[in-house]
């Protein structure tokens, strides 16, 4: 089974129409993805881009619409929770039960991530002059997502999903050595009414692919986890368009850890702070 690439809604073949094997545990060989290169980034990245800025754009829905659509995902993963459980163990090799227990947390995310949808808006605080400034989280724009290996359900959607609740659009690379719960994944986007263009999935070289999105100027941020060397590379490169960036320095990150895995840093990175001064009279 060779899936495609997950772009602007629909699914797409490598534009090389070359692919990589995935390989399990005792080094067989358990599905193929395409190996994308730089024009699949680019046609991912206009596809979020138009996603973004369109009228009414998905950043412009009511943040009830974008938590509605978020519980619907939830719902349909968990109803398949079975099957990709047997995806991870046929990947990783670990146990069913520790499989299940990693597709039940991704579900909790996203019903998490679905229930801050419309409640992490911003704040209000007094000034020094006659009035009020009003801080409002606005999202960041079109975000590029390197995804970690480890967990890579789990880390996958407790990356995406924070990132699209609060208005963002995604370019997701998945993980490079167990891409093939992602690519089952955006079945599950497909069937939740998410709008075409909000998530798309590049699969291939994770330090190739991200080259790619920190180069493009109609990417606004870029969260990746993954060694300590791509991390060095997404800053340094990252500061000559200015793009906000994310990265672990390749430091482990327990995903299953609910303050580790979940929570207001994730809301944070995936928001900018747009203050609104209102002047008051005595």
């Amino acid at each position: 089974r060779t899936p495609k690439m997950y772009i602007g809604g629909k699914q797409k073949r490598p534009d090389g129409h070359y692919t990589r094997a995935v390989l399990g545990p005792k080094g067989e060989v358990v599905g193929q993805v395409g190996d994308g290169n730089r024009k699949d980034i680019r046609a991912a990245v206009e596809a979020a881009h138009a996603a973004h800025t369109a009228k009414p754009g998905w950043a412009m829905r009511h943040g009830y619409n974008r938590a509605q659509i978020l519980y619907f995902a939830a719902e349909n993963l968990d109803a398949r929770a079975d099957e990709f459980a047997r995806r991870l163990v046929a990947m990783t090799g670990c146990t069913l039960k520790a499989a299940r227990a990693e597709v039940d947390l991704a579900v909790e995310r996203l019903f998490t991530y679905a229930a801050w949808a419309d409640k992490y808006g911003g704040t209000v605080q007094e000034t020094t002059l006659r009035g009020i400034t009003v801080a409002v989280n606005e999202p960041v724009g079109v975000l590029g997502i390197a995804c970690p290996d480890d967990a890579p359900l789990l880390g996958f959607v407790s990356l995406v999903a924070p990132a699209i609740a609060r208005g963002n659009t995604v370019v997701a690379i998945p993980s490079e050595r167990y891409p093939l719960s992602a690519t089952d994944f955006y079945q599950v986007l497909d069937t939740s009414d998410v709008p075409p263009g909000v998530v798309n999935i590049v699969t291939g070289s994770r330090d190739h692919l991200i080259k790619t999105l920190i180069q493009h100027e109609d990417v606004d941020g870029v969260w990746y986890f993954g060694t300590a060397e791509g991390s060095y590379h997404v800053e340094y490169e990252s500061a000559a368009n200015m793009k906000r960036t994310w990265v672990n320095y390749g430091l482990p990150r327990d995903w299953s850890d609910p303050e580790q895995g979940a929570g207001h840093e994730f809301l944070h990175a995936a928001t900018q702070v747009k203050n609104i001064w209102v002047p008051t009279g005595e």
